[in-house]
């Protein structure tokens, strides 16, 4: 039975990246953790994107207008989709050929700047401190999009898109996107106590059954 939404391990390193790992995409029917409008705003608290007051105001505005739930479900799902061609697109092999499309890349760089845009156009300045920032999410109908837009952009402006690693598939991995943020920046696996183990676990046992078989 797949976890619940609020158990999936934020391994991404940025929001945006635990954002991709929401659906799992291997085998013929992908699991999307965003099952629902609710699923949504449960995660976005645990992330951070929100705060418990906004869960609140969200949910109330979302619970009387159905449609405004299912927009804003729909634009963190396009947000997701174009995060993760993008940053796809950034990882490359030994042998420096990357994992993705670019053209789909490119596609996928156009609608998330117009998703940008629109939660820039709704979004205001205020001073803070010392400061002047732009705060996104000032319509509570869309503010978990707007917010998640707001860190599609930081993750694309301000990570190291050479860190981004996708845990190896081909190896028994589970295909996650994650920032390689230890210092020898070679970190293969999501996380070790779950790929990683499981992955040296396997190998274990399938060397085992050889020796065993040779024995025999």
């Amino acid at each position: 039975m797949p976890l619940d939404v609020c158990q999936l391990p934020l391994v991404g390193g940025h929001p945006a990246l635990d954002l991709v790992n929401t659906l799992e995409r291997g085998g013929t029917s992908p699991h999307d953790f965003l099952s629902d409008s609710s699923a949504l705003l449960r995660w976005s608290e645990l992330v951070g994107v929100i705060s418990d007051a906004e869960v609140d105001q969200v949910g109330r505005v979302w619970r009387d207008e159905t449609a405004a739930a299912h927009a804003g479900l729909a634009a963190v799902r396009d947000i997701r989709e174009g995060v993760y061609l993008v940053l796809l697109a950034a990882i490359t092999d030994a042998d420096g050929d990357t994992a993705g499309d670019p053209i789909a890349a490119g596609a996928a760089l156009v609608a998330l700047h117009q998703r940008w845009s629109g939660a820039a156009a709704r979004a205001k300045f205020v001073l803070d401190s010392s400061r002047v920032r732009l705060a996104y999410g000032t319509v509570p109908a869309m503010l978990v999009p707007d917010r998640i837009a707001e860190a599609a952009l930081d993750v694309m402006l301000t990570a190291d898109l050479t860190r981004v690693r996708r845990c190896p598939v081909l190896e028994g991995g589970c295909g996650w996107l994650f920032l390689d943020q230890s210092r020898s920046g070679s970190r293969r696996w999501c996380r070790m106590a779950d790929c990683g183990n499981a992955v040296k676990a396997r190998r274990l046992t399938e060397r085992r059954r050889a020796a065993r078989a040779s024995h025999s």
